[in-house]
């Protein structure tokens, strides 16, 4: 799946906090939070390296998406994964073009696609200047 990523050179904790922040500047908001490392270490013994997924939605997009289809409830939230990896934390953000494009093509109608596309295009410019702000990639 192609996603919108980046790594930065810093700890994961630093760039946990940086990413909320960005995430908030954005209007988006952290609805779930999971600590993979955490639970598979605690579920089935197995040790990896930090790797978390905020599960990151901006209420007004995402309602506008559900007015047209309440299957892309499906889709929600945007997930934005963290994981530590050498020289850095590696950020990778999905692409919301990618996800709603199948989405959008399979409306009947050509204003509700339309209007799809433009509303993950605007999700998608969301979460590329979040992840863009965060340093090099």
């Amino acid at each position: 799946m192609k996603a919108i990523e980046t790594t930065v050179d810093r700890p994961m904790e630093q760039v946990e906090s940086d990413v909320r922040r960005l995430l908030a500047e954005e209007g988006f908001g952290v609805l779930t939070e999971i600590d993979v490392a955490a639970t598979l270490r605690a579920k089935i013994g197995v040790d990896r390296p930090p790797l978390r997924i905020l599960g990151a939605c901006n209420p007004t997009l995402a309602h506008r998406a559900l007015e047209h289809d309440p299957s892309l409830s499906l889709l929600l939230p945007c997930n934005v994964v963290l994981e530590q990896v050498e020289g850095g934390t590696r950020v990778a953000a999905v692409d919301p073009v990618e996800l709603l494009g199948g989405a959008s093509q399979r409306s009947g109608d050509s204003a509700d696609a339309d209007e799809l596309a433009v509303l993950a295009e605007d999700a998608g410019a969301r979460l590329r200047r979040v992840v863009e702000r965060l340093g090099p990639q």
